[in-house]
């Protein structure tokens, strides 16, 4: 019988199911214990040092005591908490990107996703490396800096060697000033040597979300395929790990299976990761399971309401409170603004999640892989942002300056957000503002910038940012960064 061990490498160790069903129930029977409550609260508020601040993070049964509490009042303190992180360690940027799908070509039987073996009318599509250039350069005239590249498994049609191919073609591509300056890569789960070929191509952050931790409901829902091996893809993070990448990003796909051993299983994972590899996760993302071609939400029997999902966000940042948090155009306007508060820390903007979408005039339908809740323009999100307090950030310097894994958590608990990427992300925004923005985004983001300047508490800093967003407005000067 396998024991409980976040520092083992064999999934059924250190995401152990009956050391999850323990947390429920221990998570169950002090749901209404208040005094517990406030103790968990009081030691995740994150405490002033003198360089900035200090977060504990909680463990995955002090969190999940949290997500199941339902006391209104200590809700609101959760809240209340989770935004004073977010706001203690990323400040009030908004890290923006986007999806870019190459192929939805794949082998798996995933049951809750439209691009499963078996559904034969989605029109199969896979991008050449021309029209990844395209698709490119549509969205550099969008602004945007940083993308996540996806494509769905299949060894023939999407070889590592093609993600490679795809990868250098969207880092050569250099328009009017437009760059690609980061590119994540969510793929299936692969072997050591493959993602040290990722490394070495130069990607950001390796995203691959674990869908559901619940063993049994995971064999159940990847029924065929390579997919089906619930190991291989849970301990696919320390492989990447093994290969060299040391930003991963981790997610559940809520609705698949009950949220409270998500949950917990998410947490654990993390904890696993900072047990064996000294960090834990890059981002975490909370995918909601939405409609699709030939996928019906409705047939599943776990979907969350919009104030649990709230709840889920806001445990998950007192949890981890140093990792980014990422929601995508899968949710609407309004359950987005929500959880900007609650710790979101990136978000995508202007998404089209077909193959080939961004170089159609008419947003596609036939390959999307979900439906898109927030359909506004990149232009109408980030003046959004800006309207509603939050710096559109299209800041990439931490990975290009070598500043990943236990050296970027090591600047977020440093307290210098303040002095290097609060700086980063207003002249990564001058430029949006001068190469891309409406003349409403541009005349709101100056005069946001003009403010947000004034809060950099080093002078120098101060004043090279200053003097860089000039030369960005007077000149063709690009790509500054601290």
């Amino acid at each position: 019988m396998a024991k409980y061990d976040p520092k083992s490498l064999r999934a059924e160790e250190f995401i152990h199911d009956g050391e999850i069903q323990e947390t429920l129930a221990y998570a169950e029977a002090n749901k209404d214990n208040g005094a517990l409550i406030d103790q968990i609260l009081e030691k995740a508020r994150p405490q002033k040092t003198e360089t900035g601040y200090v977060c504990a993070g909680l463990s995955h049964r002090e969190a999940s005591v949290l997500l199941a509490c339902e006391i209104p009042e200590k809700i609101e303190k959760m809240y209340q908490i989770a935004e004073e992180i977010k706001l203690a360690f990323y400040g009030n940027r908004i890290v923006i990107f986007a999806p870019l799908y190459l192929s939805n070509y794949c082998v798996n039987g995933c049951v809750y996703c439209p691009y499963h073996l078996k559904n034969k009318h989605i029109p199969r599509k896979k991008l050449t490396q021309e029209e990844v250039k395209a698709e490119v350069i549509a969205l550099q005239d969008m602004g945007h800096k940083r993308l996540a590249i996806e494509a769905g498994e299949d060894p023939k049609n999407n070889p590592i060697e093609y993600i490679l191919d795809c990868i250098k073609t969207i880092y050569s591509v250099h328009h009017k000033n437009g760059d690609i300056r980061r590119v994540n890569v969510n793929i299936a789960a692969t072997t050591v040597e493959n993602y040290r070929k990722l490394k070495e191509a130069g990607i950001g952050t390796y995203i691959l979300f674990q869908e559901t931790y619940h063993k049994k409901s995971y064999l159940e829902l990847h029924p065929t395929g390579p997919k089906h091996d619930y190991d291989y893809h849970t301990e696919a993070m320390d492989r990447a790990m093994e290969g060299g990448i040391d930003d991963v990003g981790l997610g559940v796909l809520f609705g698949l299976e009950l949220y409270k051993y998500e949950f917990a299983g998410l947490i654990m994972h993390a904890e696993h990761l900072e047990a064996v590899h000294g960090v834990g996760p890059h981002t975490i993302s909370v995918p909601r399971l939405k409609r699709a071609d030939d996928i019906d939400p409705d047939e599943f029997d776990n979907g969350i309401d919009d104030d649990t999902f709230a709840k889920i966000t806001a445990c998950i940042r007192l949890a981890v409170p140093y990792t980014g948090m990422i929601i995508s155009t899968r949710e609407s306007e309004d359950v987005r603004s929500k959880l900007l508060r609650l710790g979101v820390s990136q978000v995508s903007g202007g998404s089209r999640t077909s193959v080939g979408g961004y170089t159609e005039k008419e947003r596609p339908h036939d390959t999307e892989q979900f439906d898109v809740s927030d359909q506004r323009t990149l232009d109408e999100v980030v003046c959004w942002l800006m309207e509603n307090g939050h710096i559109p950030s299209f800041c990439t310097a931490c990975y290009r300056e070598g500043r990943t894994g236990d050296r970027f958590m090591s600047l977020c608990k440093s307290g210098q957000i303040l002095n290097c990427c609060h700086p980063n992300a207003l002249m990564t925004l001058s430029e949006y503002l001068e190469d891309y923005a409406s003349d409403k985004t541009k005349e709101v983001g100056y005069k946001m910038a003009e403010e947000e300047l004034k809060r950099i508490p080093k002078d120098k800093v101060r004043q090279i940012a200053e003097q860089n967003i000039r030369d960005i407005k007077n000149s063709n000067r690009r790509d500054f960064r601290f």
